[in-house]
């Protein structure tokens, strides 16, 4: 053998052997992770759907647009395992994915569906399809139950109905809108415009010139606040002053759902009917209450009325975007998270008025008031029943084994969930009386 190519031969030959073994070792790694990932979720994921399911079973939702139920189920690897723990959200968005991810939480219950159109690809370049892949990576399953939560009885639309008939400390607090205070340092209409004029005669000036307009007056300035959004305290006696559901009324389903035995008198909206007629500001102050102190909230009344004289015997109730629900229904006052322009006006040009919170914050407070405590105990149950069944009729390794040996259960809610829209308040507007919210 030629000795030069007997030395290229022993150069490239332990290159070779290298890049064999790194394969060898690569795949044989590959190949052992994979007899762990398995096809089934985890024990825990099953026993959060079984629990969701028993409390608001999916017959009850929508199916004409909603799409509720299991979205995501991410396959069990008890390798690197997630906590028994569930994150409640009512948006799946990007920073409560990052999260669940952070916690290592098994499953997002997400209240509105990540999904609700059918997909033909599933890529990074889709935000929303982003977060399901990288929660799929780490394990994490999502269930949404949606408009389940609105028609079961005790559910989302029951809440707002406990709030709206909910009591203050007696007596309940004599609030009137409030009037703007004519200070020294507030600018007369007059003032402000000679004074934009002054600005406006420097912009129009010819170069060169040295005459400057005098400085603007610092009382024109305007401070806002930050953004501001509800609480996500829970909602009880402990951690508010509303007590709910003590006025004494009537409610009954504005469309019902039949036929999901167990939940008689379920379906979507409420109809609360007074026995006696509500100042329209007691209810404003129960709603301010109830959803967490908002900053503020849209409040639409007939034009020729006052807020002060208005008396509401008859409320319709329906959590998120109300319209489909409230339409038709004869109350004085809608209470819900949304209507359009043109539908609050059609109610008030018939005499009604209307509240809206902005759609989710009419939801998100359900999770934290009433949600979680429900799932808590019910998964309790349900995950001590689970380990069992599966300890009993599966052959297990040991990863399995510690996984249905682990008795910990926790449902936290998300501290990165709210909605797209906060209230922006006007810092330097001093008022008189005592503000509605």
């Amino acid at each position: 053998m030629d000795p030069e190519c007997s030395s290229r031969v022993h150069v490239v030959f332990p290159v070779c052997r290298l890049e064999l073994l790194m394969f060898r070792t690569t795949f044989g790694r590959a190949a052992r992770m994979s007899t762990y990932t398995t096809d089934k979720a985890s024990p825990f994921t099953r026993a959060v759907i079984s629990s969701m399911r028993k409390l608001y079973p999916e017959a009850l939702a929508d199916k004409s647009f909603d799409n509720t139920g299991l979205l995501l189920e991410a396959p069990f690897d008890p390798i690197r395992r997630q906590m028994n723990s569930v994150l409640l959200t009512i948006d799946l968005t990007k920073r409560v994915a990052d999260e669940a991810i952070e916690r290592k939480d098994c499953v997002v219950v997400a209240y509105h569906p990540i999904i609700f159109k059918g997909l033909k690809s599933l890529t990074l370049a889709d935000s929303q399809q982003q977060s399901l892949l990288r929660l799929a990576l780490e394990g994490i399953s999502v269930y949404s139950p949606h408009t389940a939560v609105d028609a079961a009885s005790g559910g989302l639309a029951d809440w707002l109905a406990d709030i709206v008939t909910g009591h203050l400390p007696s007596p309940e607090p004599a609030t009137h809108t409030a009037k703007q205070e004519k200070t020294e340092e507030s600018i007369p209409e007059e003032n402000e415009a000679s004074a934009n004029s002054e600005v406006e005669a420097h912009l129009d000036q010819p170069a060169g010139e040295k005459k400057r307009p005098q400085r603007p007056r610092m009382s024109m300035q305007r401070t806002y606040s930050k953004p501001t959004y509800p609480s996500h305290k829970p909602v009880d006696a402990s951690k508010t002053d509303l007590e709910p559901s003590c006025v004494d009324h009537t409610r009954s389903v504005i469309s019902p759902v039949e036929g999901v035995e167990g939940f008689e008198g379920a379906g979507m909206g409420r109809l609360i009917t007074f026995s006696e007629p509500q100042p329209l500001t007691h209810l404003v102050e129960r709603i301010a209450h109830g959803v967490g102190s908002p900053k503020g909230f849209p409040l639409a009344i007939p034009q020729g009325k006052q807020v002060e004289d208005i008396q509401i015997r008859t409320v319709g109730v329906s959590a998120g975007s109300g319209h489909s629900i409230l339409k038709g229904v004869e109350a004085d006052l809608l209470f819900t998270g949304e209507l359009s322009h043109h539908e609050a006006l059609a109610a008030t040009e018939k005499g009604q008025c209307v509240i809206t919170l902005f759609h989710s914050n009419s939801e998100r407070g359900y999770l934290s008031s009433v949600l979680r405590e429900k799932l808590t105990n019910v998964l309790k149950e349900e995950w001590e029943r689970l380990r069992k069944e599966v300890a009993d009729a599966e052959e297990l390794t040991p990863e399995w084994e510690d996984a249905v040996k682990d008795e910990d259960v926790l449902v936290e809610c998300s501290q990165q969930d709210r909605d797209p829209f906060g209230v922006v308040i006007l810092q330097s507007s001093k008022q008189e009386g005592k503000p509605l919210s």
